[in-house]
């Protein structure tokens, strides 16, 4: 099932997607629902926190040339820079190279604490995509990540979420402008979802709407005003952004 939240006439609803048709959760019965051209997707959850992880996938650890790490390296991205589907990315002018990451997201459905690897399957609402904009040039100068991560419109989730899919090996790829830039599989992995789920709860309780963003693969790179950027994952669907630069 897709899962998504979406504006029609000003009004703010939650819904599904049929058959190519958007439902609101409260429609009456009979109702033909709406077309999707007739609506806005937002993100599709409102997290109160995104925890993103760093190199978690093998190719892009020796990209950057970093060794494999030994438990997830977890870093925080704020509310405020979640974005949706169609929505633009600013570059903001404190930087000179902002760059794409394709990630699998999870979606967290109810609290969790302390949950096992085993049961977290419970706690997960479904998956979506997300594009980790990083401004490199920052992160690397600051040397922790979260003025590098954290700008608005840094967060790009959606177009929905998707609660029937099996995350452990699907197909994730990133499109500049219609070029291939990122292509690799979730079984590629280093820690699964599973595993995220059970190691972040035993740090901080998450809440429903919270998100995991569960690293990159090899292929990161600069993206300049102008750009369109697409990140595609297998049995869910594409998300699809803007970028232009920021006023100074």
């Amino acid at each position: 099932m897709k899962l998504i939240r979406y504006e029609l006439n000003g009004r703010i609803c939650q819904g599904r997607i049929v058959d190519g048709r958007a439902y609101a959760v409260d429609a009456a019965a009979g109702f033909p629902g709406h077309a999707m051209g007739e609506i806005r997707l937002l993100p599709p959850v409102q997290p109160t926190k995104v925890v993103a992880i760093g190199l978690n996938y093998r190719d892009h650890a020796e990209e950057v040339g970093l060794p494999i790490p030994e438990e997830p390296l977890l870093f925080l991205k704020p509310p405020s820079s979640v974005i949706g589907p169609g929505d633009t990315i600013v570059m903001p002018p404190q930087s000179r190279r902002v760059d794409y990451e394709a990630e699998l997201a999870i979606a967290i459905g109810k609290t969790a604490s302390k949950v096992t690897a085993r049961d977290s399957r419970d706690y997960i609402l479904g998956y979506t995509c997300l594009n980790d904009v990083t401004a490199r040039d920052l992160q690397g100068k600051d040397g922790q990540w979260t003025r590098a991560k954290g700008f608005d419109t840094f967060c790009p989730i959606g177009p929905w979420v998707e609660t029937e899919i099996d995350p452990l090996d699907l197909k994730i790829e990133l499109y500049l402008n219609e070029e291939r830039k990122q292509e690799s599989r979730t079984s590629m992995l280093i820690f699964n979802p599973y595993l995220l789920v059970e190691f972040i709860s035993g740090v901080m309780t998450l809440f429903p709407g919270d998100v995991i963003a569960t690293g990159t693969t090899s292929g990161i790179g600069p993206m300049k005003s102008g750009d369109t950027v697409e990140v595609r994952i297998e049995g869910i669907g594409s998300l699809t952004n803007r970028v232009e630069q920021g006023e100074p």
